[in-house]
């Protein structure tokens, strides 16, 4: 299970130290192969390969006739690029994907579960500012079905 937030550093040659405590659970769960790939917030996935492949398998199987899936499985499985981490312990985070979701030199390693995802600095305080902001502004509103049996 991955939590937390992490701030860390792209090195010149864009390969991200992953933290230590999450390289063993990873090298048991995946033996450090990885798969990376972009999401419609403009940020990074990362998952280790066996929870991706769980998830390519359900995306190849949505119908090709809709565009919404379409749309979905052209840039989750199109930009789908597998890693591996190396004995330092980091990956390489490719000029494309790193283009896409602008990171430069300092990021932010989000621990989601069974995923990461990688968001530039900027953007990420930016959005998570928003998204307080917006809560705050919303106040007690209405949750959807599935939000309001969660209990913190």
């Amino acid at each position: 299970m991955f939590r937390g937030v992490n701030t860390l550093t792209l090195d010149a040659k864009g390969r991200l130290a992953i933290p230590t405590r999450y390289r063993d659970a990873l090298a048991r769960h995946c033996d450090g192969q990885m798969v990376l790939t972009v999401d419609r917030d403009h940020c990074l996935l990362l998952y280790p390969l066996p929870d991706w492949e769980e998830i390519e398998r359900k995306l190849v199987r949505l119908p090709s006739f809709n565009k919404q899936a379409r749309r979905l499985q052209r840039l989750l499985i199109g930009h789908a690029t597998e890693c591996e981490l190396d004995a330092a312990g980091r990956i390489l985070l490719p000029p494309p994907l790193r283009d896409f979701a602008a990171l430069n030199k300092s990021v932010v390693l989000i621990g989601q579960g069974n995923r990461f995802e990688i968001w530039d600095e900027e953007s990420w305080n930016a959005r998570r500012g928003e998204w307080l902001a917006q809560e705050a502004q919303q106040g007690d509103g209405d949750l959807s079905a599935g939000l309001e049996s969660l209990s913190l």
